[in-house]
């Protein structure tokens, strides 16, 4: 472990507390995370919240401006983290997360993680419930975002089916297609979230050292991508393979699905919203900025 990295832990525990240590030791094990905590869950509380500060920030900032994530005013997905980007390497881990104020209402129990030496995130332990106001202040720069439905995507491979949730009830269910084991493509268990929607990308197996004209090797444009990590995944229409959704995997990692249903889930997923990939092979660790939840 890099000094720098020793020294960010370190900060993070003492700003944390005995709180955000349960939090780590809680999420060790890589489990998914469960969605909309019902009432009387200890993750939803009458009062300030574990690692949350809904007090305003006063005093010297310990940063220069940064960029904060959600955008002001916007609507989320239950899994989406709050980003921070800072123009440069913060002096002090800890004075940088104390002077960062996360408040919800409801209030909810979350913890702060360094993604990269100039990223700060913070995510509840538990997604967000359904429509919970939130309020970042970074040293006196206020952002506010809300979250919408929890509307989740399970992608079974042991049943080869896509099974969407909107606030605890099954919406619909969509036959798909994962990563093959061939090549060992396999999509990998982890809890992700949509990051970005495309109406058509070019995917291209060069892009990560794999010839386009080796066996394992493509170019070809998808339409309705919608990506939940940052290492080439989406869920897309896949027009090519219906004949194998629902039934067995043939994809490169992504999840196919019809291009009608591929219509349907573009239409209705944005940023934040989860997907669940289960019974696959393997657990996502790629540090890519898309482990949020495996963290």
């Amino acid at each position: 472990m890099s000094r720098w990295a020793r020294r960010m832990r370190v900060a993070a525990l003492k700003a944390a507390g005995a709180a955000s240590i349960v939090g780590l030791m809680m999420t060790a094990n890589v489990l998914p995370a469960q969605a909309d905590p019902a009432p009387g869950d200890p993750d939803v509380v009458a009062g300030p919240a574990a690692g949350q500060d809904p007090t305003p920030f006063t005093g010297a900032a310990p940063f220069a401006p940064p960029r904060i994530a959600p955008t002001n005013g916007s609507t989320v997905g239950v899994a989406q983290p709050v980003i921070i980007d800072f123009p440069g390497r913060v002096e002090d881990a800890g004075a940088t997360e104390n002077a960062i104020h996360i408040s919800s209402v409801p209030p909810v129990s979350g913890k702060f993680y360094w993604m990269t030496p100039t990223q700060l995130r913070w995510r509840p332990l538990s997604f967000w419930p359904a429509h919970t106001a939130v309020t970042v202040d970074a040293a006196g720069m206020v952002s506010t975002f809300r979250t919408g439905d929890t509307l989740i995507a399970t992608a079974d491979d042991a049943t080869h089916q896509l099974t969407v949730t909107r606030n605890g009830v099954v919406e619909k269910v969509i036959p798909m297609s994962m990563g093959m084991a061939a090549g060992g493509h396999q999509t990998a268990n982890g809890t992700y979230y949509v990051q970005e929607k495309m109406p058509t990308v070019v995917m291209d197996s060069s892009t990560y050292g794999v010839p386009v004209n080796s066996p394992y090797g493509y170019k070809t444009t998808v339409d309705l991508a919608v990506r939940f990590d940052d290492s080439g995944n989406f869920v897309h229409s896949a027009p090519w393979s219906v004949d194998d959704q629902g039934k067995r995997d043939v994809s490169h990692g992504c999840v196919n699905i019809s291009p009608a249903n591929a219509r349907w889930f573009y239409d209705n997923f944005g940023a934040g919203d989860p997907i669940i990939v289960k019974n696959s092979t393997g657990t996502y660790t790629r540090v890519d900025g898309s482990s949020d939840w495996q963290h």
